[in-house]
């Protein structure tokens, strides 16, 4: 593979390659400031378009992103985007696709269950897996599509758990200490608010505009999302198809809003504008904060939500309708929380006898 120089001192590559059709195509790429990036450049290319599995995981990394993003929800790309470039790329990058063994991928992972947050804590399980299959997938779509013989990530085993902590929640009564506790700061107090009394995901929640609520008719609409990755901020589509929905808030949560829009702080605010714009580590300190003052054991900002759940249970709701109102994709989602549904065994076997056909 030659590399030409120019009379302007740059050096550029020319040649020949099969494109996707089988046709033979001509190549040229110039601009580069020496001989070794100019090869290095045809090499990748030429490894790309062959499917060659001696490609670099970083320059397969490229193939994955042109194969995969279109088919993705952008929600969904920019969160496995975000665990590839900081978590995955920075270990394997440069190494080639067919030399990376099931031993290398142990060493990775040990890597990522000893890493430390600022906090001195470390990845919890569900992230752990999540980082885990993210990797796996990579390798999967090259045996698939490209002609890799195996996933040495499948051969390594894996790594954290698929299912969170086991859900933990806080009473009605446990709710409003907490909610006296927080009383002081007006936007944590707001935002807990809707969060215990509406059931929505943080993301949902940071997404919210005035827009989104009537309160008038005592509805919320969900149909975006927040994130923040690398410093930026993303609105995106809610987590699934189920998740834009239009759910009812009760009375006097409208009439909180209403005072809360009224208020000096907010009472500028645009329709489109996000109401709640504090960041989430902001929510998890006042989530300690008021558990320590309410003498509460701490739990997440998600198991909010499975608070609101647990509330809805115990007034008699059904799954059918906790799931529509969550965004549930399916309810076998929300039959998760079934241990928390009383139990009629008792009932229904009263009301089988009643149906005894033997009885005289």
């Amino acid at each position: 593979m030659p590399a030409y120089k120019t009379d302007k001192g740059t050096w550029y590559v020319s040649f020949y390659y099969r494109d996707i059709n089988g046709k033979n195509t001509k190549k040229k790429k110039t601009g580069f400031p020496s001989r070794h990036e100019a090869l290095e450049w045809e090499r990748s290319f030429l490894n790309k378009n062959s499917g060659s599995m001696n490609m670099s995981f970083a320059e397969f990394v490229e193939v994955y992103t042109a194969d995969m993003k279109p088919r993705l929800r952008y929600n969904t790309w920019i969160t496995k985007e975000h665990v590839i470039r900081q978590k995955i790329l920075p270990y394997f990058g440069p190494r080639p696709m067919s030399d990376i063994e099931p031993a290398d991928i142990i060493k990775w992972q040990n890597t990522m269950i000893n890493c430390r947050r600022p906090n001195g804590s470390g990845y919890s399980d569900t992230y752990l897996r999540t980082i885990h299959n993210q990797l796996s997938a990579i390798f999967n779509h090259a045996v698939r599509f490209y002609g890799l013989p195996t996933n040495p990530v499948r051969k390594a085993g894996g790594m954290g758990k698929d299912h969170a902590k086991e859900m933990r929640v806080w009473t009605k009564d446990e709710y409003l200490r907490f909610a006296e506790a927080i009383k002081t700061n007006k936007d944590s107090f707001y935002a807990f608010e809707v969060l215990y009394w509406c059931g929505i995901r943080i993301g949902e929640l940071l997404a919210l505009t005035k827009q989104d609520f009537d309160l008038e008719a005592g509805t919320l609409t969900i149909n975006k999302s927040f994130q923040r990755l690398d410093k930026e901020n993303f609105i995106t589509p809610p987590k699934t198809e189920k998740s834009n929905r239009v759910i009812t808030i009760p009375r006097f949560l409208c009439d909180e809003m209403d005072k809360y829009f009224h208020s000096r702080k907010k009472y500028r605010l645009k329709p489109d504008k996000r109401i709640f714009t504090m960041s989430k580590s902001f929510l998890h300190a006042e989530m300690a904060r008021g558990a320590e003052a309410a003498g509460l054991e701490k739990i997440r900002i998600h198991d909010l939500r499975h608070s609101h759940v647990s509330l809805l249970i115990s007034m008699g709701f059904n799954a059918v309708d906790i799931a529509g109102r969550l965004g549930h994709e399916g309810i076998d989602i929300t039959l998760h929380y079934a241990h928390m549904f009383p139990s009629r065994q008792m009932e229904m076997s009263e009301r089988l006898n009643l149906e005894n056909p033997h009885s005289t």
